[in-house]
């Protein structure tokens, strides 16, 4: 035993040692709960949040949907560690990726056309250019809608000096919009709910068509052109009552750089299930999407979109893919070490178990030639008892019974030079020459 553990638990602390390394590399096992900051109640933003809620809790993961003022504010929980905020739903445009270095975008998931219902008494308007010098609700304060609409309106030379803008968004501008307190108002939704649906088919209050939809999607990166076929909102009241063209923003998942990557993946198929599928404004298999992103795409969101989940976490539950992904990650250096290490312990544990042998030789061979060299000036008593202490020793040596031949060879090697040397056994005679022919 004291042999097998000369070789092999150095071995085993080398391997010990070269897990505790790799393990420094493996990620933790994700978290059992994650925070997501959606919109206000009641909105499209909220409302994708609790259906992510429902497919997250499948996976084992407690999704905590934290209601906001919108995409503005969800941009400052990101940032704010002490939030507790891991992703946020957040409308394009808005992000800055050079003052939030740390934040990656998931990717973009859903277009959120941009709907400005306007007071008029005349045609549908088609240009913003009818508000100026109106009273316009441009979005709540921390909205994504506001910072939208006070960049479209700016470009349209129409500002808080010759326009009276008001901070109300949602329910409260929709009110405000029928009492006929403001002239216009702006809503940034992935679909036009109910009540903004029947508030664009009243008397007097019009849906804009953006007729240069081409030219802000050229201008502003985070914009693209909606089409709205005739009567794609409402069949049964043909509404709109021709085709006409909107602008949208998307919305994305945008993390902080700190998340597990699992999670990732794991709102990432909660995506592809809620919104592949696509709308009344988006087509099908149009998203998740790597663009219309502002945020430095995630390198695991980049191959999720691009390969889709990994063969584990197609063909095993959430979490024993994660475990067996995490055990891969260790075991292949480890094995990587272990291979080699293990398959010269044999050799080098056969060498150590010979060597016990073979070291006697090198003093037997001593003896002999001291012998040879003596020519007989020292009695062979002295050489007797050298090869008596060596015997002695010998017969101490334990070595498993598969070598016990060569230590009884070298048992039987000692006694023949202990016959040389007591002149037990000679050399034979050397033959004489033969003498030469006569004559």
């Amino acid at each position: 035993m004291r042999d097998v553990l000369k070789i092999y638990l150095p071995i085993t602390l080398v391997v010990v040692a070269g897990f505790l390394f790799t393990w420094q590399f493996v990620d933790p096992a994700p978290p059992k709960g994650v925070t997501l900051a959606a919109g206000m109640a009641g909105g499209s933003y909220a409302e994708y949040g609790a259906r992510y809620k429902e497919i997250l809790a499948r996976k084992g993961i407690a999704l905590t949907v934290r209601h906001t003022a919108g995409a503005k504010e969800n941009i400052d929980l990101l940032l704010d560690p002490e939030s507790g905020v891991s992703i946020a739903l957040v409308q394009g445009g808005i992000g800055d990726p050079f003052g939030a270095p740390d934040l990656r975008s998931v990717g973009s998931v859903f277009y959120e056309p941009l709907w400005v219902l306007v007071r008029s008494a005349g045609k549908r308007p088609r240009s913003l250019a009818v508000l100026k010098g109106k009273r316009i609700a441009i979005g709540a304060a921390g909205s994504g809608t506001r910072v939208l609409a006070k960049e479209l309106l700016t470009d349209n030379d129409i500002d808080d000096e010759n326009s009276t803008f008001l901070s109300i968004g949602g329910k409260d501008a929709a009110q405000a919009l029928v009492q006929g307190r403001i002239d216009g108002a702006f809503f940034v939704s992935a679909v036009l709910a109910p009540d903004l649906l029947a508030l664009a088919q009243k008397p007097g209050i019009h849906l804009l068509d953006f007729s240069r939809a081409d030219a802000y999607a050229r201008r502003y990166k985070h914009l693209s052109k909606i089409r709205l076929p005739e009567g794609v909102l409402d069949l049964a009241t043909n509404f709109p009552r021709s085709d006409m063209t909107l602008v949208a923003p998307t919305g994305a998942l945008v993390v902080r750089g700190d998340i597990h990557p699992a999670l990732i993946d794991l709102f990432l198929e909660a995506a592809n299930e809620v919104h592949r599928g696509g709308n009344l404004t988006t087509p099908f298999g149009v998203f998740p999407s790597p663009k219309y992103v502002d945020f430095p795409l995630s390198k695991d969101a980049e191959h999720y979109l691009k390969s889709g989940p990994t063969f584990l976490r197609r063909v095993l539950p959430f979490w024993a893919a994660i475990l067996v992904e995490r055990l891969i990650i260790m075991l292949v250096p480890l094995i990587t070490l272990m291979i080699p290490l293990f398959k010269i312990a044999p050799p080098a544990y056969r060498w150590g178990i010979r060597r016990k042998i073979y070291r006697w030789y090198k003093e037997l061979k001593e003896i002999e030639e001291d012998w040879k060299a003596d020519g007989g000036a020292a009695e062979w008593a002295v050489f007797v008892r050298r090869l008596d202490e060596i015997q002695d020793q010998v017969g101490r040596v334990n070595i498993p019974l598969s070598y016990a031949e060569g230590l009884y060879h070298l048992r039987l090697h000692i006694v023949l030079v202990r016959q040389i040397v007591t002149g037990e056994l000679t050399a034979p005679a050397e033959t004489p020459p033969v003498p030469a022919a006569a004559g």
